[in-house]
């Protein structure tokens, strides 16, 4: 098969170690992304497989049509929603979607995030190299409180580790969210203003859906502390368009730190939060660890292999089958 990778940034799908399975296969690679949908359309036209990396590129009607020679779209990963599935079906393009990222990876990256922005860890990395020694005072975490929004996998993990360092863990989000609080020890906030009002450190792990698009507000990021960090490494649209730039002009919270943009990927530095002094930025590197990339490219290899083979797996449509 001719299969196409798209948005692969550090041309990381040829050097992992289940690549070599498609050694039979023809693979083009592309490492940047194409927003335009005829050019992509043109770099794509030979593709009878197409593999997607989370939601980087939205497939299109538009762009389904302009491809006839694809057959088989495999997606890391189960989320869907950037993919135009009823087009795909239409067009006899069967999509195949599998595999779980890994939350550890997340996490890590969250608690990465957590204390290099209270500990000024990159302001001080680059003072050092310009010939300062110790330009901030940084913030300690014990008996301080950690907000979890929605404690789900990710959010577990987290609280978790925030415990270790003898932080107050305090939940908010659904009432399954509230139970698991409960189970775990943790206390659940008497209401949302509340949540964002106690919390030092709040930290989101709400997956983006329609019901969750700017779930964060204006009005809860200024209940926030001055001296409060917001770290999101979930979705940017969880907070409200605008809502984050705006709060930290105001200091309310006082910091953020962030790993996703409502329109990635980020080039040229062209993001109003990265000239902000109190927000610490990061190339929505959440899940983009080896032995994530491993499983979750793993999976989508497994479905071109098996789609080639005549035994397809992971089919979101199989009713597409019948069109090819």
């Amino acid at each position: 098969m001719k299969i196409a990778v798209i948005d692969d940034y550090q041309d990381a799908f040829r050097k992992l170690d289940c690549f070599s399975r498609l050694k039979d296969h023809d693979v083009i690679v592309f490492n940047d992304t194409e927003k335009d949908p005829d050019k992509l359309a043109a770099r794509l036209k030979d593709a009878e497989a197409l593999v997607l990396t989370q939601q980087r590129s939205a497939i299109s009607r538009a762009l389904i049509q302009k491809l006839p020679q694809l057959k088989l779209i495999a997606q890391t990963g189960r989320v869907t929603s950037h993919i135009d599935l009823a087009a795909c079906t239409e067009g006899g393009v069967v999509v195949a979607a599998g595999g779980t990222s890994v939350p550890h990876s997340t996490a890590e990256l969250t608690w990465g995030l957590i204390l290099s922005s209270l500990r000024h860890i990159p302001r001080e990395v680059q003072h050092l190299k310009q010939g300062s020694w110790q330009t901030t005072v940084g913030t300690g975490l014990d008996g301080k409180t950690l907000g979890i929004y929605a404690l789900g996998r990710i959010g577990s993990f987290v609280a978790q580790v925030g415990k270790a360092f003898g932080m107050q863990v305090t939940c908010w989000g659904r009432e399954s969210s509230k139970a698991k609080a409960l189970a775990a020890g943790y206390s659940f906030a008497q209401s949302r203003e509340a949540f964002f009002a106690a919390a030092d450190v709040v930290s989101l792990h709400i997956p983006l859906n329609r019901e969750t698009r700017g779930i964060v507000t204006a009005a809860d990021l200024a209940a926030m502390k001055p001296s409060a960090l917001i770290v999101n490494t979930s979705r940017a649209g969880l907070i409200a368009e605008g809502a984050l730039v705006d709060a930290l002009g105001r200091g309310r919270p006082g910091f953020a730190a962030v790993d996703v943009y409502e329109d990635e990927p980020v080039l040229g530095g062209r993001h109003p939060l990265l000239g902000m002094p109190n927000a610490l930025c990061t190339p929505h590197l959440g899940y983009v660890e080896k032995g994530n990339y491993e499983n979750l490219y793993g999976t989508v290899i497994d479905s071109i292999l098996a789609f080639a083979a005549g035994a397809p797996v992971n089919l979101l449509n199989p009713e597409a089958l019948a069109k090819n």
